[in-house]
């Protein structure tokens, strides 16, 4: 049977309190005092965020210069990045142009002549189209997003073009013993439009997320992990997570199969108190096009994304990590399973550090390793005589 609610007025604060019909008031009091605190440390976080951003923002001088920017043609999820690209590049040049790998794009350079044609992946961009327009005397540039786990593919590219420039560090002397003569080591980066602080929905809020692709590396380290995260709220969210020994132990925590929007992702991130980072292995066998082992010590693309949105991140150790933020300032680094649970149930514990962190990674990020940022620095490399 439904129980019947009247209202009455608090004489200690003047509100109108809900009563049940036995005229206790005590759980919407306890309801309102816990949601208004609630609201209120939400609240003050998304500030503290926000202070960050406008300290770190950095207005970008724009070039006299006209890009032809040709994007990876492959749909989701390049779709956002080439969208990423085209937006950041507005922000630094006077005059942009978007073309698809699959149009006649020597055909445009020829009637626009642009300063640059910049290709994103280039793996269906056809070389002859790049031959055409370096004819033309236009300078050519590509950056590759996938290094090193195509380089079969990307060998055949690079040569074509003028300018290369590669998220891996270890690929800079792999494609000079190619011929290529200016290669460059340039990281992806993160566009505030999508990977921001954000004020998650309650239902997806909890203390640890992993959002990506159960390559074999990842399904080892979680297997181990997942039994001493259970009394945790914790999530998983990508493909071929069934490959987990223990899968339907675990599945009402996982989302399988799913690929999310940047903003959705960024949502996931705010909504956790800690988002773990696991670098894919070199020689992974799914979907590995890398026959010369090319080892990967360069940071991820997630690296960025979820600094960016003020949470802390546990990330595997990477040689080149600490070009561009401080372990134990600005993120945190494990070498085992142990090492990384320890530290997931440290940082749950010590809230003041874990928001401390967040706090400087988020800075760091704003001010260094936005997509408007990154194409300066490409755009200083590229227009060099």
């Amino acid at each position: 049977m439904a129980v019947r609610q009247r209202k009455s007025v608090s004489k200690r604060s003047g509100w109108r309190v809900s009563r049940t019909a036995s005229g206790n008031p005590s759980e919407y009091l306890d309801g309102r005092r816990n949601g208004f605190a609630l609201g209120y440390k939400h609240g003050h976080w998304q500030g503290l965020c926000e202070a960050a951003i406008v300290k770190a923002s950095v207005v970008h001088e724009k070039r006299p210069i006209k890009v032809l920017y040709v994007t990876s043609g492959k749909g989701y999820p390049y779709s956002p990045l080439d969208e990423a690209i085209h937006q950041s590049l507005l922000e630094v040049v006077g005059s942009v142009l978007v073309a698809s790998p699959k149009e006649d794009v020597a055909a445009v350079a020829a009637v626009q002549r642009p300063d640059l044609v910049l290709a994103l992946d280039g793996m269906d961009f056809p070389v002859e189209q790049v031959r055409r327009i370096s004819q033309m005397g236009i300078r050519t540039a590509i950056w590759f997003t996938d290094d090193p786990y195509y380089t079969d593919i990307t060998s055949g590219l690079a040569p074509y073009y003028d300018l290369v420039f590669t998220l891996e560090k270890n690929c800079v002397s792999y494609y000079q013993q190619l011929g290529c003569t200016r290669v460059y080591n340039l990281p992806l980066a993160v566009y505030p439009g999508y990977f921001r602080p954000r004020n998650p929905r309650m239902s997806l809020r909890g203390d640890v997320c992993f959002i990506g692709t159960a390559y074999w590396n990842r399904v080892y380290l979680f297997h181990e992990l997942l039994p001493r995260l259970e009394s945790k709220v914790f999530r998983i969210s990508g493909l071929w997570w069934d490959r987990l020994p223990e899968y339907h132990r675990w599945k009402n925590r996982i989302e399988l199969g799913k690929w999310m929007t940047p903003v959705e992702t960024a949502e996931y991130y705010n909504a956790h108190r800690i988002v773990i980072n696991v670098h894919r292995a070199h020689d992974d066998e799914t979907f590995n096009k890398n026959a010369a082992g090319i080892t990967a010590v360069s940071p991820n693309p997630r690296a960025f994304e979820i600094a960016a949105c003020g949470t802390l991140q546990i990330v595997d150790r990477r040689d080149d990590l600490t070009q561009y933020f401080v372990p134990g300032l600005e993120i945190v680094t494990y070498d085992t399973v142990d090492q990384l649970s320890g530290l997931i149930d440290y940082y749950l514990t010590h809230e003041q550090e874990r928001e401390q962190i967040a706090l400087r990674a988020l800075y760091r990020t704003m001010r260094d390793h936005s997509f408007a940022n990154r194409l300066t620095q490409l755009l200083d490399l590229a227009m060099q005589p």
